[in-house]
């Protein structure tokens, strides 16, 4: 197999986070052949970095399985409407909050509103994140070692403990991990050490929470074509982003959402503590 196989047109944003309407091809975040089934039906889901790449798929396939959604994002805002008008077409209600979920006042005001409008929260999904690559753990610098934690776990940590007070039984937290907390990556060492950390965290969550019926578990991308990818890679990275899997492609965000919706519905009822891995065809034992 080879690693140099072209997978996608060479392409670089300058834009911290990307944008996904600049992005080609753009990625596929629903299949025109998926069909809701009502699976979560009348729930409220509260969803971090839901305006482009996973987060957008997620919003868009919880909408269409009949859930309202609190769409969190930092400061993309084409793509947040963009997102907002794919939830509302498929006839769900959308409230769209720009903020940083590191920040504690943010999500104190997501929980504030989210009750407001709807008096109730039944899922959580900690999607949120950021990379910057380097060659090297000398060329991190202890801004970026400190940001890169502050918006991947710190964040999943503020945004969890602001919510967990209006959890029920039956509730479901579904977290962002990434391939990378079991197999590495030699540029990504502070990105991978914090999804190693998300990991622990979602197991241990589980094991705190079981008691009061709340169930917490975890997806696992692995290379998915997302803003995040032209907007930290060098075009020459991108044009063969994901050749080096099994499946020698990358991944679409509608490949991966439909695991959130099965961790997030009763299909998932006796599973917590559990990490889903849908990489592309690699084998982690994790």
């Amino acid at each position: 197999m080879s690693d140099d196989k072209q997978t996608l047109p060479a392409q670089h944003q300058d834009i911290a986070h990307g944008r996904e309407g600049r992005m080609h091809p753009q990625p596929v975040y629903i299949d025109e052949r998926y069909r809701g089934a009502g699976k979560l039906e009348g729930k409220v889901a509260i969803i971090s970095g839901a305006d482009s790449g996973i987060g957008r798929a997620v919003a868009v396939h919880f909408a269409e399985e009949g859930c309202d959604i609190v769409l969190l994002y930092l400061d993309s805002e084409e793509d947040a409407r963009h997102t907002q008008a794919e939830i509302e077409r498929r006839g769900r209600r959308v409230l769209p909050l720009s903020g940083d979920v590191a920040d504690a006042s943010f999500c104190q005001r997501v929980v504030d509103e989210t009750l407001g409008q709807w008096g109730r929260i039944d899922i959580l999904i900690n999607n949120a994140g950021e990379q910057q690559p380097q060659d090297g753990l000398e060329d991190i610098s202890e801004q970026q070692w400190e940001r890169t934690f502050r918006t991947n776990i710190f964040g999943m940590f503020q945004l969890t403990k602001a919510v967990l007070p209006h959890l029920k039984d039956g509730a479901a937290i579904v977290n962002t991990t990434s391939i990378t907390a079991y197999k590495g990556n030699p540029m990504l060492l502070d990105y991978s050490s914090t999804k190693g950390a998300i990991t622990t965290f979602t197991r241990s969550l589980a094991l705190n929470l079981v008691k009061r019926g709340i169930r917490v578990n975890a997806v696992a991308p692995g290379p998915i074509w997302t803003p995040l990818i032209p907007s930290t890679f060098p075009e020459d990275k991108v044009a063969t982003f994901g050749a080096e899997t099994p499946m020698q492609r990358p991944g679409q965000p509608a490949e991966v959402a439909p695991a959130f919706v099965y961790l997030a519905s009763n299909d998932s009822s006796y599973v917590s503590g559990q990490v889903l891995h849908v990489n592309g065809g690699y084998v982690v034992n994790g």
